[in-house]
């Protein structure tokens, strides 16, 4: 029997409506449509997809301005950091980062900054100086004043004096934190947040790499601003010898934030002493040149992620920092 073609009648017999035969060549022919189109439209699954690429930056005092040269080299070349981690000097600029600075910006700051500018000298039993103008100064720099707020997930360190715990500040107020984060011990007065006493970070985390696989990050890349704490082949003041035998026992340490690294780079930064600020160019450059010689290897990930499992973050900890790149 043959398929009566649908549709309805209208006045005077007609019929009205769309026969079934030509819904069905309608639909052949989109369907066509679709298999030629597929050809030349490359399917979600092929497309490479970019790795969440984290960032940790960690501690120097005014060495640690080489990071703003760094953030300009992977900012130029389009590359997306995802997540950020910082520890004392890194904290610092790595909030004024992702609250919405842009990396000429962080030069011209860098450029102002001076010791007096966050620091004054005190008297007390717990440290020399206090870093409480930082607050004014980070308030001032800042373009947001919460966690929440910045443009990029951004994790701090810091060091619980009382019980040596690292604390990781994620979520809030920005200033305290940071603050809390550059409180180098037997220099600076510790920093009480919370009814805890809190130091630099580096104690806890030279180099924030762990904090960063915690937060989602796939790909870590590691900054160390490794050297001696002076240029000197002696300890001038208490401040250096207190400087040097941190820098010895960060050393000792490394292995520990390393084995979350894929990629560890050191700028050149042997050469200037902890408070160089006045050379803040030349720092700028050591940043430049270490990332512009690393640029391959991470771009290299981004053009091999859809080639490689989909590494966890508990995956990536053994065994996963390469020889740093010089």
């Amino acid at each position: 029997m043959a398929v009566p073609e649908a549709g309805t009648w209208g006045p005077g017999g007609r019929r009205c409506g769309v026969p079934v035969k030509s819904i069905r060549r309608i639909v052949r022919s989109v369907q066509a449509f679709g298999r030629e189109f597929s050809r030349f439209t490359p399917s979600t699954q092929d497309q490479t997809k970019t790795p969440a690429i984290g960032l940790a930056l960690g501690g120097g005092f005014a060495r640690g301005i080489a990071h703003v040269g760094v953030l300009r080299v992977l900012e130029e070349a389009g590359i997306p950091v995802r997540y950020i981690a910082g520890t004392s000097v890194g904290a610092m600029i790595g909030a004024a980062y992702c609250s919405g600075l842009t990396p000429d910006e962080l030069v011209e700051v860098a450029h102002r900054v001076r010791f007096k500018t966050f620091a004054r000298w005190t008297l007390s039993r717990h440290g020399f100086a206090t870093n409480a103008r930082m607050m004014g100064f980070l308030n001032s720099i800042l373009k947001v004043k919460t966690f929440e707020e910045l443009r990029i997930p951004l994790a701090v360190t810091a060091t619980d004096v009382s019980n040596s715990e690292g604390v990781i500040f994620r979520s809030g107020p920005l200033v305290e934190p940071v603050r809390a984060s550059c409180a180098y011990p037997g220099m600076f007065l510790p920093v009480n947040i919370g009814g805890r006493w809190l130091v630099d970070g580096m104690l806890a985390h030279a180099v924030p790499t762990r904090p960063l696989r915690a937060m989602g990050a796939e790909r870590v890349l590691a900054v160390h601003l490794k050297g001696r704490w002076s240029s000197g082949t002696a300890p001038r003041h208490l401040f250096d010898v207190i400087g040097q035998c941190f820098a010895i026992a960060q050393e000792m340490s490394a292995d520990t934030w390393k084995l979350a690294a894929d990629l560890v780079i050191e700028p050149d930064v042997n050469g200037y002493d902890y408070d160089a600020f006045d050379h803040t160019d030349d720092l700028i450059r050591c940043g430049e040149q270490i990332m512009r010689a690393a640029l391959p290897r991470v771009k290299a990930w981004m053009e091999a992620e859809h080639k490689a499992p989909k590494r966890s973050a508990r995956d990536a900890l053994p065994g996963a920092a390469p020889a740093p790149a010089k």
